[in-house]
């Protein structure tokens, strides 16, 4: 296992973490700020992929992933659930009516996939009325689609706990349309006494359940 260094009884070496590309890009750098200035002798080295990378195999030393782990050989702490939804720029809103019915998507712009059959699948799965040709702006990355929105280009998809902080966003038929998504953070089996890893470990699974209520739709 590779990609970690220095003594295990020291605070200080390299930390590999693998997450989503949304919780990779929009929550952990500050959540990374605040573990650095605890600990600024570890280096963080973070791999933005939906591609839930092999900790056995050893691609990273820490993974924070929207499903549970597959390998059960790992170290796993789920941190719960977080909800997302439809929002929509209060730019875009100006232009547009508010939808009041799932059917009303027909009528607006759409940030939705491109050619990830991931996103089609979950889709489908939810029984949400909406096909790829409903889309005006195509991307298969989260970022991406999550800058789209924020630029007011239509209604699209948002961690609540993301949304939140841009007062621009607004919720759209949350009443009708909210899926959840589980937390987990694991690490190697290996590694679980490794001082640095278990810092990390301990100081995510703190900050990332905090986060998770935010990100819960309250009724």
């Amino acid at each position: 296992m590779a990609l970690s260094s220095g003594k295990a009884d020291e605070a200080r070496g390299t930390v590999r973490i693998t997450a989503s590309e949304v919780i990779g890009g929009e929550v952990l750098p500050t959540i990374l700020a605040g573990f650095h200035a605890l600990y600024p002798q570890i280096s963080v080295e973070l791999v933005l992929s939906n591609r839930n990378e092999d900790l056995l195999r050893g691609d990273a030393d820490v993974a924070v992933r929207m499903v549970r782990p597959s390998q059960v050989a790992l170290v796993a702490k789920r941190i719960g659930k977080i909800d997302a939804g439809l929002y929509a720029h209060q730019h875009y809103l100006k232009a547009h009516p508010i939808p009041l019915c799932l059917h009303d998507l027909h009528q607006h712009a759409l940030i939705g996939y491109d050619r990830n059959p991931a996103h089609s699948r979950m889709i489908e799965m939810m029984g949400v009325p909406l096909t790829h040709a409903m889309f005006a702006f195509r991307s298969d990355s989260d970022l991406a689609q999550l800058a789209a929105l924020r630029a007011g280009f239509g209604i699209g998809a948002s961690q609540l706990g993301i949304a939140k902080r841009d007062r621009n966003l607004v919720p759209i038929l949350h009443n009708k349309l909210l899926f959840s998504m589980d937390v987990w953070v694991a690490i190697h089996p290996d590694m679980r006494n490794d001082r640095r890893i278990r810092l990390i470990f301990d100081y995510l699974v703190r900050e990332l359940t905090h986060y998770a209520k935010t990100s819960r739709h309250k009724v």
